[in-house]
């Protein structure tokens, strides 16, 4: 029997996260269910309060099976469920779930449906990695206890993790599993010390995970306070038989301004490095990027696939950005269905005479490039005002540091007065995504990249 407030809330926020991934219109989902909670549950009868009458009235229509599906799964019980809007609920006095009962900590964190194991292209570069990844995700807790996946930026190491939290929401949707990067963990922490939260709330919460998978834990160093507590943290959920996969820029060992107990506990479990793509990995990505594209592959000649391979060879995210450039040039731009080797680069000689002057860039020279683009101030671009013009030529700054100069997440936050990993990581694949169809922004991007090189 379901009784408590804490108890509806968690059962209503595991059932949005399965709203969530099947709902594939993200302006859906806010439309009709941000803000539902469950007001009551007696019997077999679930009564979950909506944001409108219209909501209500869509959401009854159009979406009731799939949800008592996902409830079903979620609770293992077959409840017969009404929607109805929020002034609805004020009559009803009982049992009534608050919107403002959500997860106290990480609420920003999230699984990205997109990167699976399906979509996670495996060569030798990365075949152990993708292997220990699924095993672990197949018997969490159960074998490598950390799994501790390391190699340079842009190689799949945050691909493989939420690979890891999506095949265990399909396949074990009863695990409470959090996927949250170190600056998030860092960030929680500080909150906690300040008096926003109790420590002893937050190591509560840890204990209520199943798996936990932290990216980019090298940001741990010198940060001996946080680490206490991540020590703290590891140990419980790894003597309780709880999953840890952790991602790294390097090997454990090589990790400065940590504690060694740290280390050494790091080295208990099983690390493995992923090294640098191959040119047969490389074409592979390639053919699928091409074809997620409903584009036929023989449309594209075999020396243009060889020449993105060998000039976009640094890491797979540098590969997708010049591909996503070549796609959006052939439709956009020369409108030609046949890829040859000059339309190839054409495509992407800016981006090639970017990566010629690469040396010479500093995230203050793209942020003033970009200022003076837009009329804007540099304060301007770093401030936190949001119009729509600031928020895009911000957006596009972060974009430029990222793809020319390969600048962490984190440290782009930081030069953005402090913003945190997952907002400029949002920021870039927006612009990213944005380039396929916008000739607008590409061509302002464009002329950017071509102040750069000049200046």
């Amino acid at each position: 029997m379901v009784g408590t407030v804490s108890e509806k809330s968690r059962i209503w926020e595991r059932v949005l996260e399965g709203i969530e991934i099947k709902v594939d219109d993200r302006r859906i989902y806010d439309s009709f269910f941000n803000g539902s909670y469950i007001h009551s549950i007696e019997g077999d009868s679930m009564i979950v309060v909506v944001n409108s009458k219209f909501a209500a009235s869509i959401i009854s229509s159009k979406y009731a099976d799939f949800i008592h599906d996902v409830v079903m799964e979620v609770t293992q019980s077959n409840f017969k469920i009404s929607f109805i809007p929020e002034d609805e609920a004020k009559s009803l006095q009982k049992n009534v779930v608050l919107p403002s009962e959500k997860p106290r900590f990480f609420s920003n964190s999230f699984i990205n449906p997109k990167y699976t194991f399906d979509s996670f292209v495996i060569g030798q570069c990365n075949r152990e990695a993708s292997q220990a990844s699924l095993m672990i995700a197949s018997n969490p807790g159960k074998l490598f206890n950390p799994l501790f996946i390391y190699s340079q930026s842009g190689l799949g190491k945050t691909h493989l993790l939420h690979a890891i939290g999506n095949y265990l929401k399909e396949n074990a949707p009863r695990l409470k599993v959090l996927y949250i990067s170190t600056d998030d963990f860092v960030d929680e922490f500080v909150r906690s010390v300040r008096g926003d939260h109790e420590i002893e709330m937050l190591r509560d919460f840890f204990k209520s995970i199943d798996v936990l998978l932290i990216d980019d834990i090298q940001f741990l160093a010198d940060k001996s306070k946080t680490a206490d507590m991540f020590f703290n943290v590891f140990n419980t959920l790894v003597n309780s038989g709880k999953q840890v996969v952790l991602t790294s820029d390097r090997h454990p060992n090589d990790l400065k301004g940590l504690e060694a107990r740290l280390v050494t506990r790091f080295n208990a479990g099983l690390s493995i490095n992923i090294q640098n793509p191959d040119k047969e990995t490389l074409l592979s990505i390639l053919k699928m990027k091409i074809e997620a594209n409903n584009l036929d592959i023989n449309n594209f000649d075999e020396d243009v696939l060889h020449f993105f391979a060998e000039k976009f060879s640094k890491n797979v995210r540098e590969l997708e950005g010049a591909i996503n450039r070549l796609l959006f040039y052939s439709i956009n731009i020369k409108q030609s269905k046949h890829i040859d080797m000059a339309l190839a680069v054409e495509s992407v000689s800016s981006i090639m005479n970017v990566k010629d002057a690469e040396r010479t860039l500093s995230e203050e020279r793209i942020i003033s490039a970009v200022a003076d683009y837009y009329n804007l101030t540099v304060s301007q671009l770093k401030g936190n005002v949001r119009t729509s013009q600031l928020a895009l030529a911000r957006h596009i700054a972060m974009y430029l540091i990222r793809t020319m100069l390969d600048v962490p997440f984190k440290k782009i936050g930081q030069t953005f007065g402090g913003k945190d990993h997952s907002t400029v990581m949002n920021a870039v694949e927006k612009i990213e995504s944005n380039l396929k169809t916008n000739s607008q922004l590409a061509q302002a991007i464009h002329e950017i990249q071509k102040e750069l090189k000049t200046s």
